[in-house]
């Protein structure tokens, strides 16, 4: 294809790259404003719980604050990472949006077309040919970083926003720089702080090379270094950053490195690269090329041998984003380098320490040289070629990445397609939780602490109701206001007098000191859906529905009625040996062994598991022996994933045997888990045998 790069039509050919990529890894699902069915956990359903009660909260200023998600805790729509640019853009149209409504397809369907957007005018830096533009921005587009990413947190799929930095700085041109760098600078801040922190430091490297080359004078580049500064302080101020004062340190720096074997390390993201060994939070560092980008590497690497390109002048010519990208790459490989498993240790100054654990996941500081490399090959490739070569090397490599990675993309795409749904499933069935509802204005976890176990549905609970909470998943959370909370929780567990305007989840730390102390006469104590509940004032309600009250007599170990279900994806109260954290559908087991406890009425005669079997092609069955109490109870073997139904039968030797506390141990010997590590399924290596969706009591 000869040049035609100025015809308008073709500036559409990496948009629609960008459209079609989007449908083939993620899917059109996602796109549905009010299908919320592929944010039910983990991050994701923080992103979009900061985005419903921000919408339904009155104005504040700074704009960005959420005290509805928090509380004195602290929270503004930034530490939710619910994207403060489209959550500012949205909450105007609050009143005309339907009651389910997430933006957060949108932005994935932007991320595409914007990085294959960015990329085309990169490559456009290197070659004015379309076919090789075109190709060029395939390979950036099909990054196995940024798919990563769009498994969890959302907001830090954005990369268009560091090519775009890159592009600025490379462009030859000068003019209406402020302009654009004030409003990328702008947008990124509105997006998320590690992405700002990366384009901050490739546009200061930019502005000062610019400087040292006489491409500005020195006058101007202090103005522009004051204004975008205000500028970017301003919308920071504005989404919420400065609200939690210390908060803003956390820790892990060192832990969440780069490893340096990253780029090479498919980490189950290719069926030709092999997975390298690594450390345990070396997955924050995750930075694999892709096979067909390593190919084009290859090809690269052939031309710097020929000599005949301007490489090393291009390089040259950058000696500022240089050294950038340099302090990049070691500030991603952190003080505790690893290579592998081996791990090398070198101090630093504690003061330093701290200030780095604001970006303690130090891995994700490399994606600008991740960028880099990616365009370095590809201009190697075009360079030293000519380009009708280029572009057949170009397309085998972008088939081979395409195609490849799929082996990381395609559970990304089935997560996204999964049934749409406007609702979550929540384990609050009871009718109590609705009158609840009706009577206080908060519901608050105790003891208060940032992601609590029942977060999630106790979060979902408040919003769909209208009620405040400090149940919150946050980025970060103001230290001060948590030492406080805490204080405050211990005097009213101590005194048993808690605020009339809020109803109570406690944690089995809380109940052995609530217990103690509550005043019977007027508040409830008592497991609704398996929580422990303390509702103040509730007994003098009038309009209140009737609960029993275990009051003070209350249990460690809820009776479960005939005929309750026993939901297991946001408790493990019963699960007490052997098992993982809970999931959105329910817990798997880890490890050969593993022990359920339950307190059962006489008159029961049976316990039915719900379960799943990790049960794959490759290992095709898991066996199964249950005891009760010592006392030999069922030996099965699943064959299926899904839809298994064990009944443990109640026999007079095992009603014996827990007649002294009534409480039935339930042990279970897993022979066949394994590990999806084991079975060259990633590095997950959790040894998964059983896992427990639900148990009812018959």
């Amino acid at each position: 294809m000869k040049d035609s790069g100025k015809h308008w039509a073709l500036e559409l050919l990496p948009l629609l790259m960008g459209v079609l990529a989007f449908f083939i890894v993620i899917g059109p699902r996602a796109l549905d404003p009010q299908n919320i069915a592929w944010l039910d956990s983990g991050d994701p359903a923080t992103h979009y719980l900061g985005w419903v009660f921000f919408r339904h909260s009155p104005w504040t200023f700074p704009l960005g604050l959420n005290p509805s998600y928090g509380l004195e805790l602290g929270s503004s729509i930034i530490f939710s990472d619910s994207n403060p640019l489209l959550a500012l853009l949205f909450k105007p149209f609050n009143a005309w949006l339907p009651e389910t409504f997430q933006y957060f397809g949108i932005w994935l369907m932007a991320c595409f077309v914007l990085q294959a957007w960015f990329a085309w005018k990169l490559v456009g830096l290197v070659t004015p040919n379309v076919a090789l533009k075109l190709l060029g921005a395939g390979l950036f587009l099909f990054s196995p970083p940024m798919f990563l990413r769009m498994g969890g947190h959302l907001s830090l799929a954005g990369h268009f926003l560091i090519l775009a930095a890159l592009y600025l700085t490379l462009h030859p041109g000068v003019q209406r720089r402020r302009l654009a760098w004030g409003a990328l600078l702008a947008a990124t801040a509105l997006v998320h702080a590690y992405l700002l922190a990366m384009v901050a430091l490739i546009w200061i490297a930019d502005l000062a090379g610019r400087t040292r080359k006489g491409q500005l004078t020195r006058r101007t580049a202090l103005i522009e270094l004051l204004v975008l500064f205000l500028l970017v302080a301003l919308c920071c101020w504005q989404a919420g950053y400065f609200s939690i004062g210390k908060g803003t340190v956390a820790g892990g720096f060192g832990l969440y490195r780069m490893n340096v074997l990253s780029l090479i390390d498919a980490s189950g993201w290719s069926s030709i690269v092999p997975d390298l060994p690594e450390g345990p939070g070396d997955y924050e560092g995750f930075n694999f090329l892709g096979a067909g980008t390593l190919l084009a590497a290859i090809f690269a690497a052939v031309a710097l041998l020929r000599r005949n390109t301007d490489f090393g002048r291009a390089v040259r010519s950058l000696p500022v984003l240089m050294l950038a990208l340099v302090g990049l790459l070691l500030f991603a490989l952190s003080n505790d380098i690893g290579l592998g498993l081996l791990n090398a240790h070198y101090p630093l100054p504690k003061a330093f320490v701290k200030l780095a654990n604001i970006f303690r996941a130090s891995g994700r500081m490399f994606w600008p040289v991740f960028y880099v490399i990616v365009f370095a090959i590809i201009y190697l490739v075009v360079r030293s070629n000519r380009p009708r070569t280029a572009v057949c090397l170009l397309a085998v490599a972008l088939c081979v990445q395409v195609v490849d990675t799929r082996n990381g993309w395609a559970g990304l795409r089935q997560s996204r397609m999964m049934e749409p749904a406007s609702e979550w499933a929540t384990p609050l069935q009871d009718p109590f939780w609705k009158s609840a509802a009706l009577h206080y204005a908060n519901i608050r976890s105790l003891s208060p602490k940032n992601q609590p176990d029942t977060w999630q549905p106790l979060a979902d609970f408040a919003a769909t109701h209208g009620m405040k909470t400090d149940a919150a998943y946050l980025g970060r959370m103001s230290t001060t206001a948590l030492e406080q909370a805490e204080e405050k929780a211990t005097r009213m567990l101590q005194t048993g007098q808690y605020d009339p305007d809020s109803l109570y989840i406690l944690d089995e730390n809380a109940r052995l000191e609530a217990v103690k102390t509550v005043n019977s006469a007027t508040d409830l104590l008592t497991r609704i859906d398996g929580m422990v509940v303390l509702a103040p004032g509730w007994k003098q309600c009038a309009r209140c529905l009737a609960v029993e009250d275990e009051g003070r007599a209350m249990q460690s170990m809820p009776l479960i009625k005939v005929g309750q279900q026993q939901l297991f994806n946001h408790t493990t109260l019963h699960l007490v040996q052997g098992w993982g954290t809970p999931e959105a559908w329910g817990t798997w087991s880890d490890g050969a062994q593993a022990e359920i406890q339950l307190r059962v009425p006489p008159q029961a005669s049976s316990i039915v598991i719900d379960a799943l079997a990790f049960v794959l092609p490759m290992h095709a069955g898991q066996t199964m022996v249950f005891s009760v109490n010592g006392v030999q109870a069922l030996t099965t073997r699943l064959t299926t994933v899904q839809g298994n139904r064990i009944e443990i039968p109640i026999t007079p030797a095992m009603r014996e045997a827990i007649a002294g506390d009534r409480l039935m141990r339930i042990q279970v010997q897993l022979p066949d888990a394994i590990s999806p590590k084991q079975l060259g399924l990633g590095e997950d290596q959790r040894v998964m045998g059983l896992g427990m969706k639900s148990l009812t009591v018959q």
